[in-house]
């Protein structure tokens, strides 16, 4: 049975992306997020606020784009998965937590306007595969037509 492991949070980041690089060169940034929530108690009319900590893993050029856009105090939309994490401690000690692993990242423009600047891709920007032969092949970005008498997955 599948099951689908969707998250979408809004806040503001609680630090700055960290940008590393693993052995084999993948870009990987972690930052901090903290999600707001409040509300008006009932019986005693007063407003009330929780916070909720949440950490994000990007990855690739997600991870390198966002080291270069978010800063600390950014309102972010984040969307992605939630994945637990283990580990053992140098003292032997158990832990575990759940992050988000984005898919993808927005700035939010509710209380701020953003400027767009497009990055080349590595095949130079064309959308097409590199080689020889002419034809039109569809952008990578852009899904492929939809075929109603095509089986699902």
């Amino acid at each position: 049975m599948a099951m689908d492991n969707n998250v979408t949070v809004t806040g503001n980041a609680t630090r700055e992306p960290e940008l590393r690089f693993t052995p084999s060169g993948q870009a990987v940034a972690n930052f901090g997020v903290a999600v707001n929530r409040r509300w008006q108690n009932r019986q005693t009319q007063e407003w009330e606020e929780a916070v909720s900590f949440f950490d994000i893993t990007c990855w690739a050029n997600l991870a390198e784009n966002v080291a270069e856009t978010v800063g600390k105090g950014t309102r972010v939309t984040i969307t992605g998965r939630l994945d637990q994490r283990s580990w053992e401690t140098q003292e032997g000690d158990k832990r575990s937590k759940v992050e988000i692993v984005a898919d993808d990242v927005a700035i939010s423009l509710r209380w701020a306007t953003a400027e767009v600047q497009r990055n080349e891709r590595p095949d130079g920007g064309s959308g097409r595969p590199s080689g020889g032969g002419g034809g039109s092949a569809p952008r990578p970005d852009t899904p492929p037509p939809y075929n109603p008498d095509e089986e699902p997955f």
